[in-house]
């Protein structure tokens, strides 16, 4: 079933936010901007799944994204507020800037006015070792920055400054651990044979359900 509210709203509001659909397409995990094309043109809608994702990228409720004109003047206040992209890190290529294009795997949607100053970028949390405090699969808000107060949460890369990971860093004379919150975990101790670079500081995670 074809919905020309979905098809015409999801063409503007990209456009809105300068989004190419190839750039749409990544952000929902596909490989082509073919079914971009094609959900714009009306030819067809696509699963709830998806369009729940378009609708969290960008900051519409579903029942306006499928049910309302968005481009009218009248609803452009309550329902598309400004928004800036937060990137999403994936794997670090060796010697490049943190933010080089190659590093980043996507991008989460946010009102600029709930984050803090700086440089900001996300990390996906992988793994159980800042748990309770940081569960499996959110998203961490970074700032960056080289360095962290003791006991703070660190965005820290390993492996020659290609994994990233997080942990809490404390510190016992000229020794630097970064200590799991999870005692299942051990901790790792910054040593020449073991070394490891702060990125950043861990500002806040989200977790989508």
């Amino acid at each position: 079933m074809v919905n020309s509210f979905f098809a015409q709203n999801l063409r503007y509001l990209r456009e809105r936010q300068k989004i190419e659909q190839l750039e749409l397409a990544k952000l929902l995990g596909r490989k082509s901007a073919s079914s971009i094309s094609e959900w714009e043109k009306g030819t067809y809608t696509p699963k709830s799944g998806v369009i729940s994702d378009i609708a969290r990228i960008f900051n519409v409720k579903i029942d306006e994204l499928m049910s309302v004109d968005l481009s009218r003047p009248s609803n452009l206040m309550s329902v598309a507020p400004q928004t800036v992209r937060v990137p999403i890190l994936g794997v670090i290529a060796c010697g490049d800037p943190i933010l080089a294009e190659e590093n980043i795997k996507g991008y989460r949607f946010e009102s600029p006015e709930d984050l803090p100053g700086g440089t900001l970028f996300y990390l996906e949390a992988e793994g159980d070792s800042m748990e309770p405090t940081i569960p499996n699969g959110s998203h961490v808000l970074i700032r960056e920055q080289p360095e962290v107060e003791y006991g703070e949460i660190a965005a820290v890369l390993l492996n020659s400054d290609s994994e990233a990971t997080l942990k809490r860093v404390k510190k016992q004379g000229d020794m630097i651990m970064l200590m799991p919150d999870n005692p299942a975990h051990a901790p790792y101790i910054i040593t020449e044979d073991n070394p490891a670079r702060i990125i950043g500081k861990a500002m806040r995670y989200v977790q989508d359900l």
